[in-house]
């Protein structure tokens, strides 16, 4: 957490926000939680996808387009060489706190406060911008206000409409191998509703050809702005964080009896923790106790990071200990954080052959062990960036310096996520069919 210089501007902002609206809703929160809930029972797949960390400047409503036209495109790919319904989930409208190794970073000499995202502090290395500012919580929920209203109007306002799945190639795209690989399948898409169509089948008042469900995530790394943004669902009582549908504890951050453990302890959104090398059987089993108790389906989700030089060891035993205690968790893999390097430059990049790896790896356990491999978490970005290596269209080391825009941690860009997609749509189609798997203890 970070040290606030001025608690008595925590305490004005943190009342601010005490009494602004909802940014998401107790309902909207349960309708994902059914999804997931299908996802545990082996029926669908999650893709849950965004930037690192958000920042400020870069809120512009092209950004939030691009970036949603990637995640569509990489869930249409899924959907339909795969026949998984996918669950869509963003790491936006509110991922701007970030965990830090160290809390001071130095500079030729000079010693100044880590940047922590923007919610908290600027990226730029002088003291006035490191320094925390409790006025940045409020600038982050209406960043996170306007990214959702836009994303809202673009899943509901005929943007997500199957039938302009070519409107989602990007230009750049358009011309590469997984972009003319995608427009194969929009065509066929079209075709298929104009056969409908033929048929005599109303496609006009078929909601899920023109619409979509879109989901906000972030880390909740930030408790006095997710308390604040705490309400009573007016339904049942119960507390909901109303900052994003989904919210996940970090590795950093998973103790036991630490405070993010016990806040999502306390509320009915669906919750995700996500878990190293470091983590324990017993340690994951004690983790489910507490932030899913009465073992509700789609309330928990457990997100692998391993690197795909550990996951073959780490991952068999947690997925034996959680089947075992009857816990009915959704698997995710984020194949990105335990392969982060520095290039020979000193940059931070990720391999794609390595992310692959582990992706390939997480379904070959599952299905060794007759468990469902519930979805992938990624980062990416709209903008055609070269921070990640390799791809069919490979980014080479020198390539990096040509456009390395993260402020913080490497992304996928738009051909290398198309890439994977296609790659990880192969895997589930030699998966078995989803069907409902046994999540009950074995005995």
């Amino acid at each position: 957490m970070p040290d606030w210089p001025d608690q008595d501007a925590l305490a004005a902002a943190e009342s601010h926000l005490r009494s602004m609206p909802p940014l998401v809703f107790a309902g909207e929160a349960r309708r994902l939680r059914e999804g997931l809930a299908e996802v545990a029972e082996g029926r669908a797949f999650v893709l849950q996808a965004g930037d690192c960390a958000e920042s400020f400047s870069e809120l512009s409503a092209d950004n939030i387009r691009d970036k949603l036209k990637v995640i569509l495109q990489m869930a249409l790919v899924l959907t339909y060489s795969a026949g998984v319904p996918v669950i869509k989930i963003g790491r936006m409208a509110g991922q701007f706190a970030k965990p830090r190794s160290e809390a001071r970073e130095v500079r030729d000499g000079k010693s100044l406060p880590s940047y922590r995202g923007d919610i908290i502090n600027g990226a730029e290395f002088n003291e006035q911008s490191r320094t925390p500012d409790p006025g940045r919580l409020i600038q982050a929920y209406q960043h996170s206000a306007v990214t959702l209203n836009l994303v809202r109007a673009f899943t509901r306002g005929g943007f997500a409409d199957l039938a302009r799945s070519h409107a989602w190639n990007q230009e750049f795209v358009s011309s590469s191998n997984e972009g003319a690989r995608y427009n194969e399948i929009a065509v066929e898409i079209e075709r298929a509703l104009q056969f409908m169509q033929a048929c005599g089948i109303d496609l006009v008042n078929q909601r899920q050809l023109h619409e979509v469900d879109f989901y906000a995530s972030h880390e909740a790394l930030l408790l006095p702005f997710e308390e604040a943004m705490t309400r009573r669902d007016s339904l049942t009582q119960a507390w909901v964080d109303t900052s994003a549908h989904l919210l996940w504890i970090g590795e950093r951050t998973r103790k036991i009896d630490g405070a993010h453990v016990e806040f999502l302890s306390g509320v009915l959104n669906p919750v995700a923790c996500k878990v190293g090398p470091s983590c324990s059987p017993q340690d994951l089993v004690a983790l489910c106790d507490r932030l899913n108790p009465q073992r509700v389906a789609g309330r928990m989700s457990v997100i692998t990071r391993f690197g795909a030089g550990k996951i073959e060891a780490v991952l068999p035993p947690l997925i034996e200990a959680v089947r075992h205690s009857g816990h009915p968790v959704v698997w995710i893999c984020d194949a990105m954080h335990g392969n982060t390097r520095l290039s020979s430059s000193g940059r931070k990049t990720r391999h794609f052959d390595d992310l692959l790896h582990e992706i390939r790896c997480f379904f070959d356990i599952h299905r060794s062990l007759g468990t469902w491999p519930g979805g992938v978490h990624l980062e990416l970005t709209g903008d055609d960036v070269t921070e990640c290596l390799g791809g069919a269209e490979e980014v080479l080391e020198h390539n990096l310096e040509e456009n390395y825009l993260t402020a913080c941690d490497p992304r996928l860009n738009v051909r290398q996520s198309l890439d994977l997609a296609f790659q990880i749509a192969e895997l589930l189609r030699q998966q078995s069919t989803p069907l409902r798997f046994d999540t009950s203890p074995i005995s």
